[in-house]
């Protein structure tokens, strides 16, 4: 796996590219913004490392407590933290939740002590109107959010083939059949 300082290289060593393929695509100055700053973004702390003590969690500073669940509850490498579409998906949705959470909280307690007027119903209307609104903005964001954590993902991969190539030769990466393992049945005590 590369270090999180090859993983950053990587990271800015792409990103014109990812501005000048997403300005190609969208002719969209906002839009690029928007996919270039989320891929900065999920390259540089949002990425499928933060299922671990690394570089990418340490960048939260005092907020890192907030991933502490999350790496509990997943195993490093796995489908869920660096999976295509899944990892991002999942990561955006945590944070919303615990964002969502904190900020329910700060809301509250402002509201018992009568700093702001807060009317709960109007927030979930206003958030889904505003997604309505900026549903290409919104796009563009998980863009560049799915493309940070991609080339996360594809650096470890050819790293850990590379490795496999340079240990056990180019035969085992382009084919190995994968030998079945007999169970054997525990000997019963008679």
């Amino acid at each position: 796996m590369p270090s999180g300082r090859t993983h950053d290289r990587i990271t800015l060593w792409s990103f014109p590219w990812i501005v000048g393929l997403s300005f190609f695509m969208t002719r969209n100055g906002e839009l690029t913004l928007i996919v270039a700053s989320a891929f900065l973004f999920s390259g540089l702390m949002f990425g499928p490392d933060l299922d671990i003590y690394s570089v990418q969690y340490k960048r939260w500073g005092m907020l890192r407590w907030v991933w502490l669940p999350y790496q509990k509850a997943l195993r490093h490498r796995s489908r869920l933290s660096h999976g295509f579409v899944i990892g991002t998906t999942l990561r955006l949705i945590y944070l919303t939740i615990a964002l969502g959470i904190f900020g329910g909280v700060v809301a509250g307690v402002a509201q018992l002590l009568g700093w702001i007027a807060w009317d709960w119903s109007v927030v979930g209307e206003e958030g889904v109107q505003w997604v309505s609104t900026h549903r290409w903005g919104a796009i563009a964001l998980w863009v560049g959010l799915e493309l940070g954590a991609m080339s996360h993902a594809i650096a470890d991969s050819v790293n850990s083939t590379y490795k496999q190539i340079k240990k056990k030769g180019l035969k085992t990466v382009l084919y190995e059949p994968k030998k079945k393992k007999r169970r054997r049945s525990p000997k019963r005590k008679r």
